[in-house]
């Protein structure tokens, strides 16, 4: 679904990602996990096409992505939510995951201005998935409410569901978990696990809180100051000793 090849990137000589290279298979759930400052969003933002890398290669299905802008990589089925919420607050939530919708739809402004027969259905299916999508997440029954008075918790649910407006075949969660309480982890792990099975997706995660992505992930790729130190399943990247120091510093 994915391949990482020898990607690096650095701003003004600071090597922020350095030759990272691993592949994500379909259907899989990948975890990305480091200390802070390893180069997880960095690596998401090169994957989304938000920066540029330095060198390497991405691929995509095949495909070369490298360097495509972010609206050409949503269009080919890669979605993300970001390391902090990015709703649009005074719109409702309905709105916030019906406006992502744009990139399947087709009828443009002036059939919409118009009320052409084909944007009125465009515009009824979009509402119906978008629907469908927050009871997906479990806020089907606040759909009109303002993103800005929804919990944080809840502000995250509703950015999932609007990454999933796209119809990816690839998504991408940052730290998806952040600023949740131990119920609401648990509760966020039935989630993620329900949309890989429900919609058949493909999942990268990066995650702070290891004891959920050992719980959720296929297989796991540590990265530490922008370098890959460990990639392989959850239980072998636990006990690897590169790993344990990146975490727990030179004493362990």
């Amino acid at each position: 679904m994915l391949s990482v090849e020898a990607l690096t990137c650095s701003f003004g000589g600071v090597m922020a990602v350095s030759r990272v290279s691993f592949s994500v298979q379909r259907g899989e759930l990948f975890g990305l996990i480091g200390p802070n400052g390893a180069g997880k969003t960095t690596l998401f933002n090169l994957i989304t096409g938000l920066s540029a890398p330095t060198a390497g290669r991405l691929r995509y299905q095949g495909r070369d992505i490298t360097g495509l802008r972010p609206h050409r990589i949503a269009g080919l089925g890669i979605a993300r939510t970001f390391q902090n919420v990015r709703l649009f607050g005074e719109l409702s939530a309905l709105q916030n995951v019906m406006i992502a919708r744009h990139v399947r739809t087709t009828s443009g402004l002036v059939g919409g201005v118009i009320g052409l027969p084909s944007a009125r259905a465009e515009e009824r299916e979009t509402r119906r998935r978008a629907l469908a999508l927050l009871e997906l997440v479990g806020l089907a029954d606040r759909p009109d409410e303002r993103a800005r008075n929804f919990a944080y918790g809840d502000q995250r649910r509703l950015e999932i569901a609007r990454a999933l407006a796209l119809e990816p075949e690839l998504l991408l969660l940052d730290e998806p978990a952040a600023g949740m309480n131990s119920g609401e982890k648990r509760s966020l792990g039935g989630l993620i696990r329900g949309i890989r099975t429900r919609l058949g997706l493909t999942i990268l995660l990066i995650e702070h809180h290891v004891p959920l992505v050992m719980d959720l992930c296929d297989r796991i790729a540590v990265l530490n100051f922008g370098e890959l130190i460990a990639l392989g399943a959850p239980a072998n990247v636990q006990r690897d000793a590169a790993v344990i120091e990146a975490y727990l510093g030179d004493e362990v």
